[in-house]
């Protein structure tokens, strides 16, 4: 318990700390990183590699090495492939459907390249988190994947990655006004049912690199941008699918795939701007500029 609790503070505080460190340097007032928000004014992109350096380095301090290893790999690829599509951005089409059918006519988009990327890359997260003996069900009972046909650890792997690459791209999706994204992620946080060993940690890191980057977002002087917000994402998406059961785990993919599809007809801005509740937790703490 202590060494638990030990390693999740030490991890927020690296969290943080290495935020602060990207936020506070020169990267900050690039010409490169700089771009027009919503609103018509200057905001930095600085932010989403200083958030995505934070939970990389709080995530070094989890304790079971595989999920060590899927956190950091699921991570440092959807932020890697955000910031691809942050600053090396080609084409012009928009959105999933978009990417995807400029696929489907030959043309290589920097995001097609993120689209088909981080699910991948989740995937392969997956694959490392669901090798070991877990504990499932009411009662804690153990099983191995070696427990199951192999189909049913496939389908297991795949679910567990789709978690991982949806939850990337909601909190992408969310990052379209200042605070959005980081409330979002903050509230998930909140309302999981945490295992010590398995989320403390990470929640840790997630928990530092989001205060860090808080007064800026807030203010709207930095955005966390794909790089932020695809790393973010993956992130929790690693602690939804580590603190989940199977049957959970499905849930939430239906759930996530299902506010993916919404986004391509519906705008989650307009949304979460005309419903009581959600607007006023959107707006708290906002400058809106």
């Amino acid at each position: 318990m202590i060494r638990s609790i030990v390693s999740t503070a030490v991890a927020g505080l690296a969290g943080f700390a290495a935020t602060k460190a990207v936020l506070r340097s020169r990267l900050r007032t690039h010409d490169s990183v700089v771009r027009t928000n919503h609103a018509g004014h200057d905001v930095s992109l600085a932010e989403g590699p200083a958030v995505a350096a934070g939970l990389l380095a709080g995530s070094l301090l989890i304790e079971d090495p595989r999920q060590r290893s899927a956190t950091l790999l699921a991570t440092a690829a959807a932020g890697s492939l955000g910031a691809v599509d942050d600053f090396c951005e080609s084409g012009s089409s928009k959105g999933l459907r978009g990417h995807l059918s400029a696929l489907v006519r030959g043309e290589i988009t920097t995001g097609a390249i993120k689209v088909t990327g981080i699910p991948l890359a989740s995937i392969a997260a997956a694959a490392i988190l669901r090798s070991r003996t877990r504990a499932s069900g009411l009662f804690g009972s153990t099983h191995t994947t070696s427990d199951r046909p192999w189909y049913a650890a496939t389908a297991d792997v795949i679910v567990t990655g789709g978690v991982i690459a949806g939850s990337a791209n909601l909190f992408n999706l969310l990052d379209l006004r200042p605070g959005r994204a980081l409330k979002a992620g903050a509230l998930t946080l909140a309302f999981t049912d945490h295992h010590r060993r398995v989320s403390w940690a990470p929640a840790g890191a997630i928990a530092g690199a989001t205060a860090a980057a808080w007064p800026d977002d807030l203010a709207g002087d930095a955005m966390l941008g794909d790089t932020g917000a695809n790393a973010l994402g993956a992130a929790i998406g690693v602690i939804l699918a580590e603190t989940a059961t199977p049957a959970q785990r499905r849930l939430i993919l239906a759930v996530l795939a299902g506010l993916t599809l919404a986004s391509e007809k519906v705008s989650f801005t307009s949304v979460i701007e005309s419903t009581p509740g959600l607007r006023e937790i959107d707006s708290f703490g906002r400058e809106d500029k």
